[in-house]
C-alpha cells in the first residue's frame, strides 16, 4: 500500500512495531479527547448555539449575534469572565502584542518569568530595536530566565518585593528554545507564590500549542488573561486566521478598546461570514488536538529508535503539541523538513530550503504544505538553521495523515 506514497519497506515495518508498542499512549489521549469533546459541547448548548449566528456583519460589526455568541462560549471554556476571539487578530503574536499594548503604560514594567519569549516579540518588545516597540513608549522589559526547566521562584519573589511589575508573561510553550514547555502545575505553583507578595500583578499566560492538551486552563488556576492564536489548536483546521484572548471583564474591555476604539470596543469588529468557521473549528479541535498529539508521540517513538534526541519522550507527559529533534547535522534538518513538506497535501511539490524570515535572526527553514497559510495545526515541522540543528515539529489535522508525513520525512533521512 505505501509502496505508491514511495516508502520503502524497512520505514513501513518500523512504524507498524511503533504503533503496536504505542497503543497504551494513545488510549491515554482518546480519554482526553473525550473529556475535551465534552467541554465544547457543553458550551455549545449552554449558549444555545444557532444556525443564526453563522450569520457574519459588515462595515462596524454592530448586533454581531454570532461573533458575541462565540466569544462568551470560549469565555465558558476556558472559565474565564470575558473573550475575544476576533478575525482582526491575524496571529498569536498579533494578539499578544495588543494585549501588552492594552495593559501597559509609559514607565511600567512587563516582566518574563519564562526567559526571553519567542522571536516575533523581539521588534514588540523592543529586544531588537524598532520604533514601534514598547520600549518606544518608555515601557521597560526584565526576564527571569528558568533553572532547570523550573521557575527561579527565589528570584521572582526578589524581583516582586523590590520592584513594581505591572504584566508578568509566561510563555508556556518552548517556541525555538531547548527547554520544556511549562505545565499546567508548575504554572499554579509559581502564581501562588506570586500573589503572596503582589495580589494586583496582571499575569499573562502565552498559551499557544498548548489548548485542550491538558484538562485544566490556564484561568482555572489563577492566571487573569490568556492568549492564543486560532490557525493553532483551537481552530481546528477550519479557521483560516484568527486568535482568542480570554480573561476577566476589566482586561478584556481594555484589549478589545486597543483592537477597535476606546469607547466602542468589543461593540464593533465585523465577522465578515467568519463565524460557522469559527464555530465548526472549534468543534472538531478536541479531535484535531488529538491527532497531532499521537502523531508527535509516533515521532517521537520512531526518531528516538533511529538515535536522535528528542523531547519529549514518547511517554512523557505533554504539555503542547510541539515535538523537538535533535538532527547535530544541517542536512538532515533540511531533509526532514523537506520530507514533512512532501507528505503534505498542499505544495507537496514545493522544496522547503532555509531563508531569512521576518521576525527571526537566524535562516530559518519552514514546511508547511497546509491549507491555511501557517498553520501550525496542520502538520508542519521548522527549525532555525544554527547548531544543534533541531527540528520543531507540530500538528497533524488526522492521525493518519499526520503519520503519512511523518513516515515521508523519515524515509527521506534514513536515506542519507
Amino acid at each position: 500500500m505505501f509502496k505508491q506514497f514511495g516508502i520503502k519497506e524497512e520505514t513501513v515495518l518500523l512504524f507498524k512495531e511503533a504503533e503496536k508498542n504505542l497503543k497504551e499512549e494513545f488510549s491515554k489521549i482518546d480519554e482526553l479527547t473525550e473529556y475535551q469533546s465534552l467541554k465544547v459541547l457543553n458550551a455549545f448548548h449552554k449558549n444555545g448555539i444557532s444556525d443564526i449566528h453563522f450569520n457574519g456583519t459588515t462595515g462596524y460589526g454592530y448586533g454581531d449575534l454570532g461573533r458575541d455568541k462565540i466569544e462568551s462560549v470560549f469565555a465558558d471554556i476556558f472559565k474565564a469572565e470575558d473573550a475575544l476571539v476576533r478575525n482582526q487578530l491575524i496571529s498569536g503574536t498579533h494578539a499578544l502584542t495588543v494585549t501588552l499594548f492594552a495593559l501597559l503604560r509609559p514607565n511600567d514594567i512587563l516582566l518574563s518569568i519564562t526567559g526571553k519569549p519567542y522571536d516575533t516579540l523581539d521588534e514588540v518588545i523592543g529586544i531588537k530595536h524598532n520604533n514601534s516597540s514598547l520600549k518606544s513608549f518608555n515601557i521597560n522589559y526584565e526576564q527571569i530566565d528558568l533553572i532547570d526547566n523550573e521557575f527561579d521562584v527565589e528570584k521572582i519573589i526578589d524581583t516582586l518585593k523590590n520592584k513594581k511589575i505591572k504584566v508578568i508573561e509566561i510563555q508556556r510553550s518552548k517556541g525555538y528554545s531547548t527547554r520544556k514547555s511549562i505545565s499546567i502545575e508548575k504554572i499554579e505553583k509559581v502564581i501562588k507564590e506570586i500573589r503572596k507578595i503582589d495580589k494586583d500583578v496582571i499575569i499573562m499566560i502565552d498559551n499557544c500549542y498548548c489548548e485542550f492538551v491538558n484538562k485544566v486552563e490556564p484561568i482555572e488556576i489563577g492566571a487573569d488573561v490568556v492568549v492564543g492564536s486560532l490557525i493553532k489548536n483551537l481552530g481546528g483546521g477550519i479557521a483560516p486566521n484568527g486568535a482568542y484572548i480570554v480573561g476577566s471583564k476589566g482586561i478584556i474591555e481594555l484589549v478589545a478598546e486597543r483592537l477597535t476604539v476606546p469607547g466602542e470596543g468589543k461593540e464593533v469588529g465585523p465577522s465578515l461570514g467568519i463565524n460557522k468557521q469559527f464555530l465548526q473549528g472549534l468543534f472538531l479541535s478536541p479531535s484535531v488536538v488529538s491527532s497531532a498529539l499521537k502523531t508527535a508521540i509516533l515521532t517521537s517513538y520512531v526518531l528516538e529508535k533511529l538515535g536522535f534526541m528528542v523531547e519529549p519522550r514518547y511517554n512523557e507527559e505533554r504539555v503542547d503539541i510541539v515535538e523537538m529533534i535533535t538532527f547535530n547535522d544541517e542536512n538532515k534538518l533540511i531533509k526532514y523538513c523537506q520530507g514533512i513538506q512532501m507528505g503534505s497535501p498542499i505544495d507537496a511539490g514545493a522544496v522547503p530550503l532555509p531563508w531569512d524570515m521576518p521576525g527571526y535572526d537566524d535562516k530559518i527553514i519552514m514546511a508547511s504544505g497546509s491549507f491555511n497559510q501557517g498553520s501550525s495545526i496542520e502538520l508542519s515541522c521548522d527549525g532555525p538553521i544554527k547548531k544543534p540543528y533541531i527540528a520543531y515539529q507540530q500538528g497533524g489535522l488526522t492521525y493518519e495523515y499526520g503519520k503519512l508525513g511523518v513516515m515521508k520525512a523519515v524515509d527521506l533521512i534514513t536515506k542519507l
